[in-house]
């Protein structure tokens, strides 16, 4: 028997109701597997903890995440209880930087049965692998002065070590699929720290002869996932860059509620983290309408982290016979609540 140690983080709004429901799943397929076994211990860490503690999660919260195989997150955020820039820097953020999660990776692809946003959407896979460590999203900065004379200052931090690191990521990634990166950048507007983006990316894919490259600006990248996202297979792109196109991504997937995420750790020493792309949802928590497919979709990708690609491929194929179905939430177009969708999903997943 295969046991993976799982730390759940239900977190705020509807992650309550997802994570759960991701749990029943992942359990059905300790059954259809018969050689795996997943442990999973909840913690309560979110904003409404922050009301009781003051804090996001405990002094040796990170002490005790660290021991696990895995984290599984739901959503983090209740900017009416508690600020963004707290609740994220202290708990998701806090957790993506002390435990090495350099590379996050978000896909994007068709289903048959789920409408896109898009007038006429054409088959597209694609999978976008976002530098998670520094880039535009670094500490570096301060403000000075008060009043109209108020002056922020935002640093973005460019490593040759970070960048390389996320690129190779890419490029093996690209070797396992459709053989195409595309890089994400603005060196056409931003005078330091995209050029030394293109000159790594040139850099790095010297030793990759059979993989096709090319180069977008990011404004033109981001038009062009709506409108031909069936030419990309690979993108790598910078922390903000990344972020960005991973929710257009969603957006013409058809809803963000069905996008999965992961945060890797590369050299072992820690866990990775997997989420869900989509937030804490507080205007529909409670109705049992959230859709459950972005956290089922994130427990495959944990899977497939774990080495189990076999029963995260039937988990993906569950997924797509129930949206065929059109056993879905309201938000792509369904009737069904949040419990109707992961049991549809359970039974096909049982059927296979």
């Amino acid at each position: 028997m295969k046991t993976y140690d799982i730390a759940s983080i239900p977190g705020d709004g509807i992650g309550k109701e997802v994570v759960p429901a991701a749990i029943r799943v992942l359990q059905a397929a300790e059954n259809v597997h018969g050689g795996l076994e997943f442990k999973f211990t909840e913690f309560p860490w979110s904003s409404e903890y922050y009301l009781e503690h003051n804090q996001m999660m405990p002094d040796d919260g990170l002490d005790t995440l660290k021991n696990f195989d895995a984290i599984f997150l739901g959503a983090i955020g209740n900017p009416e209880i508690v600020p963004d820039h707290i609740s994220l820097w202290e708990l998701l953020i806090n957790i993506r930087r002390h435990f090495e999660q350099v590379i996050n990776i978000r896909p994007a692809r068709t289903f048959e049965g789920l409408s896109s946003k898009l007038a006429n959407p054409k088959d597209f896979d694609l999978i976008v692998v976002r530098e998670n460590s520094e880039g535009e999203y670094s500490e570096v900065g301060g403000t000075i002065y008060q009043g109209e004379d108020k002056i922020a200052i935002q640093n973005a931090i460019f490593s040759r070590k970070g960048t390389e690191r996320a690129m190779n990521y890419a490029f093996a990634l690209a070797n396992q699929r459709g053989k195409k990166v595309t890089s994400a950048t603005k060196s056409n507007g931003i005078y330091h720290s995209m050029p030394f983006w293109d000159d790594v990316f040139k850099d790095v894919s010297n030793p990759f002869p059979e993989i096709q490259t090319e180069q977008f600006h990011i404004d033109a990248l981001a038009a062009s996932f709506v409108t031909q996202p069936e030419r990309f297979d690979v993108i790598v792109a910078s922390n903000l860059f990344g972020d960005i196109l991973t929710d257009i991504g969603a957006a013409i997937m058809g809803s963000v509620g069905i996008a999965p995420a992961a945060n890797i750790n590369i050299n072992g020493k820690y866990p990775s983290m997997f989420e869900p792309v989509h937030g804490s949802a507080p205007d529909i928590v409670g109705k049992d309408i959230a859709n459950p497919i972005g956290q089922i979709w994130t427990a495959k990708m944990m899977l497939d982290h774990f080495g189990e690609t076999d029963i995260g491929d039937q988990l993906l194929r569950a997924i797509e016979t129930v949206i065929q179905k059109g056993v879905v939430t309201k938000d792509i177009g369904g009737k069904a609540t949040t419990n109707e969708v992961t049991d549809e999903i359970i039974k096909q997943l049982r059927r296979a």
